[in-house]
Parts: C-alpha cells; sequence; structure tokens
C-alpha cells in the first residue's frame, strides 16, 4: 500500500550543450515542474543559480556531478529520473549524473520539437539528434530506460504530461515489484498444482514471501473481543459493502472476526499483498468464505487472491501499482456459446467493487462447496456481475525448469452480456483469444488471471522487458 499510495518523486535533469543557445532550457524547466506541480508530484533539481546557465541545465561532466551529488542525498525519496532536452544536450554531464548517482531507477528521456521557422544558431536546438546520442549513452553504460511517445514533441504537447504519468505508473511497478511482500495465509490447496509457484524465483526478482499457517489466523481471529473498536466497524463495513440476505446476518460475527484478523496480520508483517487458502479448511474448521475479505481488502488496493496463489496475487499487485485501481484474480472459466473470441472470467466471489463497478453485490454461500459442505458454513462469497467497459489481463509464472520468471499481457472488452451463474461473473471479449488460450496451454501458465478496468499494457511492458527483465507475451 506504501508504494500504491505514495506521491512520487523524480530526480529532474536538464541537458544543454554550450554551442546551442541555454536560454532554450528556461522555458522547458518552468512547463515541466509545472506539470509536476500540476501532478501533484515531488522533484529533486538544481537550483536555478547552481550551473552556469541559469536554468539549473548542465553542461559539463562537473555539472552532472553536481547532479549525482543531488541525487544521492535523496535517494531514499527518489522513484525515477527524468532527462529533459531542450537542445542537444551534453551527453557526458548527463551519464555522470546518472552514472554517479547509481540510483537504480527507471529513467525517461525528452526531447523537444525545432520550429521550421526558428532554425538559425540563435533558435535552433537539435534535440532530435542529441536524444539519439544520450540514449546511446544509457545503452553503453547498461542503463535501462524509457522513451516517449514521439521521438521530440513541442514543450506545450499534451503527450508530455501524459508520459509523465505513465513513466510514474512504470516507477511504480518497477520500484513496488522490487522491494514487495506478499503474504501466504495458509497452504495451497491440495487439488491445486496449478498453484504452485517458487519462492526462490520470487525472492531473486526482490519478491519476499510471508507465510503464515491457516490454523494461526483462525486462532487469532476467535480470540477477538466483541468489545474490539475494529471488530466493531468491520461489523458495520461489510453489510454496507455487500447486502446480506436476512438468513445469514448471524455469520457476520465470524466473518468480520476473520476479517480483521488478516488485517492485523498483514499491517503487522507489512504486507504489501496476500494469497489465501480460503478452502475448504476455513469453512470446515471455521465456518465461513474468505471472498468478502479478500474482495475488501483489494478494494483498498491491497491485493488479495485466493487459493493460495502467490504468483497470482504478485500479478494482481503489478496491475494495482501500474494503475492505483482494484485488481481482481479470475479464471478463465467458460466458453461463450460458441463466440470463440469470447470467455467468461469468474471466481466465486472475491471481485473488489471498484472493479465490479457498480453497487450491486450481495453475499450469499459458495456455490461449490456449499453443496458439500452446507450454506451456512461457507457463507462469505460476493455474488456480482461486472458492469461493461475495458480491461486489462496479466500473469506472472515462476518457471523452475527455465529459472526464470514469466508473464503475458494484453486488453480486451468485457460486455453486457447476461450469464447465469453464482460468484462474480465478467463476460470478455479477447481479440484472437484462441492464440491466447493456445499460447496459455503450451506454455504451462495457470487458470488464473489477474485483470484491472483501465488501460496498462504499455506501463505493464515497459516495466517488465526495460527494468525486471522478464520473458514477457504481450498478446495481440
Amino acid at each position: 500500500m506504501k508504494i500504491v499510495s505514495k506521491k512520487p518523486c523524480f530526480g529532474i535533469i536538464i541537458g544543454t550543450r554550450a554551442y546551442f543557445n541555454s536560454e532554450l532550457a528556461k522555458d522547458v524547466r518552468k512547463e515541466l515542474l509545472r506539470i509536476m506541480d500540476e501532478c501533484g508530484y515531488d522533484y529533486v533539481i538544481l537550483p536555478e543559480e547552481a550551473t552556469t546557465t541559469g536554468s539549473s541545465s548542465i553542461e559539463t561532466r562537473e555539472d552532472g556531478l553536481k547532479v549525482a551529488a543531488q541525487f544521492k542525498e535523496h535517494r531514499e525519496e527518489i522513484d525515477g529520473i527524468i532527462v529533459a532536452l531542450p537542445n542537444f544536450g551534453y551527453e557526458i554531464g548527463i551519464i555522470n549524473a546518472i552514472s554517479e548517482a547509481n540510483l537504480n531507477v527507471p529513467v525517461l528521456v525528452q526531447a523537444y520539437d525545432d520550429y521550421n521557422d526558428k532554425v538559425d544558431l540563435d533558435h535552433r536546438r537539435d534535440a532530435f539528434c542529441g536524444k539519439i546520442s544520450v540514449c546511446n549513452n544509457l545503452y553503453q553504460y547498461g542503463i535501462p530506460f524509457s522513451d516517449t511517445t514521439y521521438h521530440t514533441y513541442d514543450i506545450y504537447d499534451p503527450l508530455v504530461k501524459k508520459d509523465i504519468v505513465k513513466f510514474a505508473g512504470i516507477c511504480r511497478v518497477v520500484n513496488g515489484l522490487r522491494h514487495c511482500r506478499i503474504g501466504q495465509i495458509g497452504t495451497r490447496p491440495l487439488g491445486f498444482n496449478t498453484c504452485r509457484a517458487s519462492e526462490k524465483l520470487l525472492q531473486r526478482a526482490g519478491i519476499t514471501v510471508v507465510p503464515v499457517d491457516l490454523s494461526e489466523m483462525l486462532y487469532n481471529a476467535e480470540k477477538i473481543a466483541d468489545t474490539d473498536p475494529k471488530f466493531l466497524e468491520k461489523l458495520q463495513s461489510i453489510p454496507a459493502y455487500a447486502k446480506v440476505p436476512e438468513q445469514y446476518q448471524e455469520k457476520l460475527r465470524v466473518q468480520a472476526k476473520f476479517g480483521v484478523a488478516v488485517e492485523n496480520w498483514m499491517e503487522t508483517e507489512k504486507v504489501d499483498a496476500v494469497a489465501i487458502q480460503c478452502w475448504d479448511s476455513l469453512e470446515q474448521n471455521y465456518g465461513c468464505a474468505a471472498c468478502v475479505t479478500m474482495s475488501m481488502l483489494s478494494d483498498k488496493l491491497i491485493p488479495a487472491a485466493c487459493e493460495t496463489d502467490l504468483a497470482g496475487a504478485v500479478s494482481m499487485y503489478a496491475l494495482t501499482l501500474a494503475t492505483q485501481q482494484p485488481a481482481a484474480l479470475a479464471d478463465w472459466n467458460n466458453n461463450f456459446a460458441q463466440d470463440r473470441n469470447k470467455c467468461v472470467c469468474t471466481h466465486c466471489g472475491n471481485f473488489p467493487k471498484g472493479f465490479v463497478g457498480n453497487d450491486d453485490l450481495k453475499l450469499g454461500p459458495l456455490g461449490v462447496l456449499g453443496r458439500t459442505l452446507g450454506k451456512v458454513r461457507t457463507f462469505g462469497a460476493v455474488y456480482a456481475k461486472v458492469s461493461e467497459g475495458p480491461f486489462t489481463f496479466f500473469r506472472i509464472s515462476t518457471d523452475d525448469p527455465k529459472g526464470t520468471i514469466k508473464a503475458y499481457l494484453g486488453k480486451g472488452e468485457i460486455t453486457n452480456e447476461p450469464y447465469g451463474m453464482d460468484g462474480c461473473i465478467a463476460v470478455t471479449k479477447v481479440d484472437n483469444l484462441q492464440k491466447l488460450m493456445k499460447y496459455i496451454c503450451r506454455n504451462g501458465f495457470e487458470h488464473h488471471v489477474a485483470l484491472v478496468r483501465t488501460e496498462a499494457v504499455e506501463i505493464l511492458q515497459d516495466a517488465i522487458e526495460n527494468y525486471l527483465k522478464w520473458d514477457l507475451y504481450v498478446h495481440e
């Protein structure tokens, strides 16, 4: 949660070159900082008088070292570096600033347009050319970087702000996944080999798994006092979140105490996302389902995956970091008649309200387990039909034979077509769905997929391919 909600902070480098008019840097600096303030972002930049140009733009190696020293002082704050090129830019100063600071954060390289009627020696920029040189240096030094929508653009183009907002998402994904803690409550259910994941491969990527036995969680839930303020608050918040049928009102106390126990443990362990053993020990030994607890956590941007799917929780967390919106974990579950580009994505009932997109949520028993364990003991599933609109899908998997983390990514549409099944339902349409299903099956991916209700493909693709270096398939 700390990374998801943290205000981004960027180290800013304004590059210029002595052969060009350094006055051109002043407008770029002013407009860039205006955008930062408008977005509510923090930034670290040299004072204007720190370099001879009077715009804090760097022209020499010594200027670059000044930037590096400043960035080092703010190492714990800076999430990414933005390099702005008002003109050609002095590549030696820029590369020394970044390499000497050694922050290991994403880098965005911007460059600005020349105007056809202003290419005399006093007004020309040559940033089109200079950007290639800066990127070449980054490549030589092995420093990954992000690019802008266009190679160069006008100082006042709305795309400048759009690219910076996207870059903030890239920084959240990269920094968040490199240092995250994923809770594991309970063991993987016996019948779900597909939910296996390698803790060692995850740890190699900076992802720490924090386990706790389900029995400890149930013990903690049972000892919560009826007067506990968190319990009393949860007792009110569940029926405000989803309708509770009259026959299940007495189960709210059990459900609320489980939710409080989970949240208390996550807060103590500083966990960013969680995977829970949602069946069937919980239902048999405690008497409720975990779905509404997971749904409400995910709605607060703390992703919660069912069936102890650790890789699924990471996938959800990546989408939440990218978009700052609630993510859901679903099965690629059913064909939709004979439309081969449609699929019903569903789960027993863990979708967050912010993902569902409407307030028509109702609690009830688990459909499958309710038939064998009884409806009362399996109460807590969310019933909801997801509203239509765009979505992004994403899934990581730890590939032990290859010793790597792999992933797939793409986008589609959720339709408003009805479907007669209990639980959380999303009728989805994905172009070339059959090709995607073949890829999933051939490459040993799980049946779970993480979903978010907005466009996030470009952010995740950049974060994974450029910085995390995981194997990625982008579906088209």
